[in-house]
């Protein structure tokens, strides 16, 4: 690995730990002309998700675009950031385990509405609404009752 102060092209590994799951490796390194010391992470690289929307375009599987999603429907709710950040890594997960290349937008959705459920009704309301593209109070109450029982 090249020194990013000296440029010198070798380094030794000082430590090495896993994490994000067990998806990252993070390892400290030591120039062996320089003597300083830089990190770098390590992470396989996954073929890239396509989701395909319901017009039937393609786009590339945003994982901020989702937390993001996530966030506002649990905004003022009392759910810490880390069970936000958990959620989407479900989602992801089983998104993975569902496809190799592409999944359905409504496929996401779906897995996101299951999770939100368990984790928060509020936001679940808040979720659904949006992807449920809810028209008039009916369809709100509606999905309330469903709650409900």
């Amino acid at each position: 690995m090249r020194c990013p102060y000296c440029k010198f092209e070798d380094s030794k590994v000082i430590d090495s730990r896993s994490s994000g799951e067990g998806t990252v490796v993070r390892r400290r390194r030591e120039c062996l002309e320089c003597g300083r010391r830089f990190t770098t992470k390590e992470h396989v690289e996954e073929n890239p998700l396509m989701v395909v929307k319901s017009d039937g375009r393609r786009q590339v599987y945003d994982h901020d675009k989702l937390k993001s999603s996530l966030t506002i429907s649990c905004k003022k709710r009392p759910i810490p950031t880390s069970k936000i950040e958990e959620t989407v890594m479900l989602v992801e997960r089983q998104m993975r385990d569902m496809s190799h290349d592409e999944i359905k937008s409504r496929e996401i959705g779906e897995l996101v509405i299951k999770h939100l459920r368990k984790l928060d009704e509020v936001a679940y309301v808040r979720f659904a609404s949006v992807y449920r593209n809810f028209q008039d109070k009916e369809e709100f109450m509606s999905e309330i009752k469903g709650l409900k029982e």
